[in-house]
């Protein structure tokens, strides 16, 4: 976005063409992204087939206990496993700022086939059993081509796309599609840390892709790198078990470093700067620790390998580019697009936007600019990241802006705008995270904005709903 805090008055809704038209559309994945992206699709009125290798829907969500024979996930020819959930996770966002917009995340009943997780921060199975009710209620599962993997996308003559996938023990098949929207997840491929020396360091190096309990880590020196939300829990729950327990962060500033309040084997850390061949690690204050394992909580990396654009759309230290807001790249536009690349954000109702957007541009019914000025905006974006300094593997990162592009994405598509309650919502529970990392999920103060979000709620579930 060129200017993201901008008043929304400068926007205006795009020019509407008539007739809209029905499209035929490839989506890889069925996570949320994918899920919500084919239900926009079809309320459009086109033909969607969405494409997924596992045997469910959930994306991400879908838990399993298995882990990667590279533990490290560097290794090409490594058995890969596309869950990076561990089993303690909880979400860390409330339910009603969670859900999608028009069906919310609000607490179930259990039934004959599920107990359900009714607290307000419900562990990562109620996140998928939420999931599989969306699928259910409109009649996403239909569309789906289970343990189906998409090996290469590519243009062909004409402006369309040719989807080559596989269906677990069958052979390939090639089709044809007007559009493709890429929906494919990013907790895949990890991304490691740079570390001088690791190489000859003797200890095990494992990545939190591959975090699923902390028994492996007992008594263990772990040091763990990131101050994301997965390394704040992954190291309280290995604190637990392990002998000690460093997080080093390049955030973590002088005054919070050190022993942790409530805990014998917790340290904050600085940054790691190297790591030798008798088991040291260094860190920058000059402190040394002998560790056992280094853990990397450090992210991920984009990762598409079966779709080929000739040049036309690259990932360069994580950004993928170039974009029109974090969607379409210009010159493919509206044919290939990109749902739930921006993070530090809530992603379900984002995903829900961009492919309500998505879904208007195919049909017509709303359009774009031309390519030249999408790309003007472009590199007007890249410009403010380059002179406010921010690296490239942050461009999709819209923390501090994402109403004002979930909103951007709502005026294009003629929808109604974020709703107050969750914007206040989403900062309480930030600043709470940041005060009580350790209740937060179990303690709020924030009552009056529940009650404001059940009131919006009732129009999607009428009284008397014995479901809910």
């Amino acid at each position: 976005m060129t200017n993201p805090a901008a008043p929304l008055s400068q926007f205006s809704l795009p020019p509407k063409l008539p007739s809209p038209t029905s499209r035929h559309v490839a989506v890889i994945g069925a996570g949320a992204a994918g899920l919500v992206t084919a239900r926009e699709l079809g309320r459009e009125g086109h033909s969607v087939v969405v494409f997924e290798r596992e045997d469910q829907v959930g994306g991400t969500w879908v838990y399993t206990p298995k882990v990667e024979s590279d533990p490290i996930g560097l290794d090409p020819r490594r058995t890969v496993v596309h869950s990076s959930l561990y089993q303690s996770l909880r979400t860390n966002l409330p339910r009603e700022v969670m859900g999608f917009r028009d069906f919310p995340f609000v607490a179930k009943r259990d039934d004959e086939k599920n107990v359900r997780d009714p607290r307000r921060f419900p562990g990562h199975r109620e996140v998928l059993l939420y999931l599989k009710d969306f699928s259910r209620e409109f009649g996403i599962g239909e569309l789906v081509r289970f343990e189906t993997e998409v090996e290469y996308v590519g243009l062909v003559d004409g402006g369309k796309w040719k989807v080559r996938s596989k269906k677990r023990g069958e052979l390939g098949v090639d089709e044809i599609y007007d559009a493709v929207v890429v929906c494919n997840g990013h907790y895949t491929e990890p991304r490691i840390a740079e570390i001088p020396g690791v190489d000859t360091w003797p200890g095990k190096q494992i990545h939190s892709h591959n975090f699923r309990i902390p028994e492996p880590f007992r008594d263990q020196v772990v040091i763990l790198i990131g101050s994301a939300a997965s390394a704040v829990d992954i190291s309280r729950d290995i604190a637990a078990v392990a002998k000690e327990v460093h997080v080093a962060s390049r955030t973590i500033t002088d005054g919070t470093i050190g022993k942790q309040p409530g805990y014998d084997n917790l340290w904050l850390r600085s940054m790691i700067k190297s790591a030798h061949e008798d088991g040291s690690v260094v860190f920058q204050d000059g402190s040394v620790v002998f560790g056992d394992v280094i853990l990397h909580c450090t992210g991920y990396k984009f990762h598409f390998p079966f779709l080929d654009t000739n040049g036309i759309v690259t990932v360069d230290d994580n950004r993928v580019g170039p974009l029109y807001k974090h969607i379409f790249p210009p010159a493919l536009a509206p044919w290939l697009s990109f749902v739930g690349l921006p993070w530090k954000v809530i992603p379900f109702p984002l995903c829900e936007l961009q492919s309500q957007w998505i879904a208007g541009l195919l049909s017509h019914r709303i359009d774009l600019p031309s390519e030249e000025e999408m790309m003007e905006d472009i590199n007007a974006f890249y410009s403010t990241l380059e002179v406010s300094g921010k690296p490239k593997r942050y461009t999709h990162n819209l923390a501090g802006c994402q109403f004002d592009y979930d909103d951007w994405l709502a005026i294009q598509r003629g929808s109604a705008l974020s709703e107050e309650w969750r914007k206040q919502m989403y900062s309480a529970v930030s600043k709470r995270k940041r005060a009580q990392p350790e209740t937060y999920r179990d303690e709020w103060d924030d009552e009056d904005l529940i009650i404001q979000a059940n009131h919006d709620f009732i129009k999607y579930f009428p009284i008397g709903d014995n479901n809910n």
